[in-house]
């Protein structure tokens, strides 16, 4: 019985030291990203760009898609998702393999705006994290949607919701219909599996589990989904 008590406080010690760490391992990283281009100007610099979009000239249905699949949770919690990292886990275990992720939209802002290229992943994890809460702390919810759409990568050289568009479906985005919006919505999730010049089933598939997903969550009804057309798709070269 001693053995197994003494055993217990070892490993919660060896717990505790390894995440002050890894917390001090990533917080370097942080700091140095900041050092290296503060986050306001890294923001202002991102919405000087010629293609920078507001979050008010695109379809609802869109932010709507986006949030269903993403980050369901997005308004209701903080830089992270205790909750969403919990049934990630339990999905992933559950599939033996990793089909779910559990990062916050706000995370993955703080990965587009600084870490793409750091290869330690559980170094950029943990910067990561330290800059979610920073951007939190600093910008208010749609500010960091708006930072979302603008940055995420669809393939083909495409960065943003505005060049996706211009490039993918030859109009603007306020333009999209539900359809096209639910497509869209699905490709940053892996852009070389799912850009519709890549794989057009794949990219159907994906658009399914966006639609399921806006169902789930009450954005659109069964009737809205069940209208859905996919016939497009197969016209994007």
């Amino acid at each position: 019985m001693k053995f197994i008590k003494r055993f217990l406080i070892i490993l919660f010690v060896f717990i505790i030291i390894s995440g002050l760490s890894l917390g001090i391992y990533g917080y370097t990283l942080y700091e140095d990203k900041l050092e290296e281009q503060p986050l306001a100007d890294k923001i202002s610099d991102i919405r000087n760009d010629y293609y920078y979009i507001s979050i008010d000239d695109v379809p609802k249905d869109y932010i709507n898609a986006i949030v269903a699949v993403e980050d369901h949770r997005y308004e209701n919690h903080g830089a992270i998702d205790i909750v969403g990292i919990s049934r990630a886990i339990f999905t992933n275990i559950k599939n033996r393999g990793l089909q779910e992720g559990g990062s916050t939209i706000t995370q993955q802002v703080a990965k587009n705006l600084y870490f793409l290229t750091e290869e330690n992943v559980v170094r950029r994890k943990m910067a990561e994290l330290f800059m979610a809460i920073e951007l939190e702390n600093k910008y208010k919810k749609e500010e960091i949607l708006e930072i979302y759409i603008n940055t995420i990568y669809f393939g083909d050289g495409y960065y943003g919701i505005n060049q996706a568009c211009k490039g993918y479906l030859n109009k603007m985005p306020n333009e999209m219909n539900l359809s096209e919006s639910t497509m869209m919505a699905g490709i940053p999730n892996a852009p070389s599996v799912y850009a519709p010049t890549v794989n057009k089933e794949f990219c159907k598939q994906r658009q399914n589990k966006v639609v399921s997903s806006m169902v789930e969550y009450g954005y659109i009804t069964e009737e809205q989904a069940n209208s859905i057309n996919q016939d497009f798709i197969d016209q994007i070269n």
